[in-house]
Formats: C-alpha cells, structure tokens, sequence
C-alpha cells in the first residue's frame, strides 16, 4: 500500500515510523530532516548524469538511464529499507515528492511495505521549516555576562520541567570566539533552521520558552531574523554573578582546553582587545596563567553584552542578584523573581 500525505501528517507519524530521504549523499548532508535515514537512490555523480539527459534528452531517456544506472541496486536497497524498519511501514521522500520517491515507494511496496510519501518532498518541508519561524513564542530571555553559567541554569530551568530551547547546542557553539571549545562541529545553516523548527514545533505558546540571550549569530549559525526579532523584545532575566565568581566558572570551562585553540581564538579577536591584551592574554595562557587570561578577555566580552543590553528598553530588564554560578539556586531566584512580579502573565499577554 502506498499512501501520499501532507507534511503535518507526515511530521506527526515521523515521531513513531522510520523516515528515508532518497536524495543523494550530497543533499542529504546540506540538510535533511532532523529524524530521517538517507536511502540515495543515486550517488551524486549519477544525479548529475540524470539530470543532464533530462534538460539535453529528454524525460523518458533520463528515466532509462535511472533504470540503467540502478538496476542492479534495488535489493540493496530493500535490504537497507529492512534494516531500517524491520516492520516494514516507512515514511519515503525526494526533493520535490516526484519520481525519485516514486520508484523506491513502487519497489517497496511490491515487497510488502506499508508506504507512506511526502507530497511536496523536502521542498515542502523547508517551507513548512520557515512557518515555524512566522509563529508567535511567548519568550523569557536568560541573560548574565559571560561566565554567568547560563547554559547550566537553562539546562537546570528544563530539569524543573520549564520549556526551554538550548540554541547553542542546536548550533554546537557557545557563541563566543572560544565556543567550538575545539571540538564541535556546527552544522550548515539550513539543517540548524530544521533542528530549531522541530524544538517550536513542540512549544505550547500558552506558557512561556526560555531560551538564552544571544547575538543573532551563533559561530556560523544565525538565528531566524523573526526569532531573532522576538527574542529582543522579551523580557530579560539577568543573572548578576560577582566578577571573581565568574572568572573561577570560566577557568574550570576553558582553561583545560588546548593552548594552541585559546591561542588561536584569542587572535581572532585580537583586532578588537588591542595588540597589548592580546600579547598579554597569549602569555598567560603558555605560562598557564588561566585566571590572568579570562580576566583580560573578559574586559572585551562584557563590554560586548553591555553594548547588545544597551540596545533593549532597560523596563524588559530584570536583574537577579546572584552569589555565585550555583545553577539550581539560580533557578530558584529565578522562578521566584518571575513570579512575585507576574512577569509570566505579562510575558504571554504582550505575545498574543
């Protein structure tokens, strides 16, 4: 059986049917969608060759040498669909739901797959991607300076079953010049826009997200200029954590890493610091002077956060005194602020 669904139907039974994107290797790893295995009909020369004798020969001569050129493929490919979904139900799509899915939906289910299609293919996902992004969020920013241990706050507010979005690890960046921490890999921006889309797509809008204050990139990851736009006009929780106590979280997180990635990174931003911190930032990081080295480059980011706070109206801001970066008791000055002055109520009727 073969059936043909619109997107919501198709997202919504993704959650318990296994996907297969048959487009090439090279589609596939530009972005797909988020849950889906890749199943490539043809590799991405093939695709190419295809696609030529389609615009020189037309649709029936491409269709021949698809035939050609995957004849001998098909019970790989079934083989791999079984992998898959032992079950045998699966969800298939192409670029744009046409003879790509067709064919492998047509194989598959002359084996006794249940078959479901994409109408639209990707293409109609990527659309329903940037509707995500159109939507209104009833956002409350988590914001303090650099080392304010925000991410761990965030990730503790989700704990206390608060609805929250890590952007910087849909991103893997930590948004600064440090943040790949020389390690991470940022995805490309569209898939980023697919992993961020499936996270709103399970928001309720009735009570509130948190998500961090960040700039509108995120290493090589931007932020939907319509998030974005919404994100700047929430309210601000802002962690005020003590200088020290910041610098001691910072030297536990980064001054472990590799020298030669914090050297690298600080001359990056070295134009903006000044040829004099940075010669100084480099030195205490080779003589191991970890403290002395976040001290210096802190100078540069909390003038940066200043600059972007100073861009907000000061009313959206809220201060939270903090003693140190203890994460759950963060969260309690939190939640506690939010509440005695009803900034939860006020969050969701400036949305709506």
């Amino acid at each position: 059986m073969i059936q043909t669904l619109d997107i919501n139907k198709f997202l919504k039974m993704s959650e318990t049917v296994q996907v297969i994107d048959v487009r090439t290797p090279l589609e596939y790893e530009h972005a797909h969608i988020p849950c889906a295995h890749n199943l490539p009909i043809f590799s991405n020369e093939e695709r190419v060759k295809v696609g030529t004798t389609y615009k020189q020969k037309g649709r029936e001569k491409a269709i021949l040498l698809g035939f050609d050129l995957t004849g001998p493929k098909w019970s790989g490919f079934i083989k791999e669909a079984l992998r898959i979904a032992p079950e045998k139900k699966i969800l298939v799509h192409c670029w744009r739901g046409g003879m790509r899915s067709g064919a492998m939906a047509w194989a598959l289910n002359l084996y006794g797959f249940e078959v479901f299609l994409l109408e639209g293919g990707y293409k109609r996902y990527r659309n329903w991607v940037l509707d995500q992004f159109k939507e209104t969020y009833s956002i409350l920013i988590l914001g303090g300076m650099t080392g304010s241990g925000k991410t761990k706050t965030l990730n503790k507010l989700k704990e206390l079953s608060q609805q929250v979005i890590d952007l910087e690890d849909l991103a893997q960046h930590q948004g600064s010049s440090f943040g790949s921490m020389g390690k991470f890999i940022q995805p490309g921006q569209e898939q980023f826009e697919n992993l961020l889309a499936r996270k709103l797509n399970k928001i309720d809008k009735s009570i509130p997200l948190w998500v961090e204050d960040e700039s509108l990139s995120i290493g090589r990851c931007f932020i939907p200029n319509p998030i974005f736009q919404q994100m700047r006009q929430a309210p601000v929780m802002k962690l005020l954590v003590p200088f020290q106590e910041r610098v001691n979280f910072l030297v536990k997180e980064y001054g472990v890493l590799d020298k030669e990635f914090l050297i690298e990174s600080t001359l990056r931003i070295g134009k903006r610091i000044g040829p004099e911190q940075t010669r100084d930032a480099i030195l205490a990081i080779r003589e191991n002077r970890m403290d002395d080295f976040i001290k210096i480059v802190l100078v540069y980011y909390d003038k940066t956060y200043a600059n972007g706070q100073g861009k907000r109206e000061k009313e959206s801001i809220h201060i939270i005194q903090c003693s140190s970066t203890d994460a759950e008791e963060n969260c309690k000055l939190l939640l506690n602020h939010i509440k005695s002055k009803r900034i939860i109520n006020a969050a969701i009727q400036s949305q709506f």
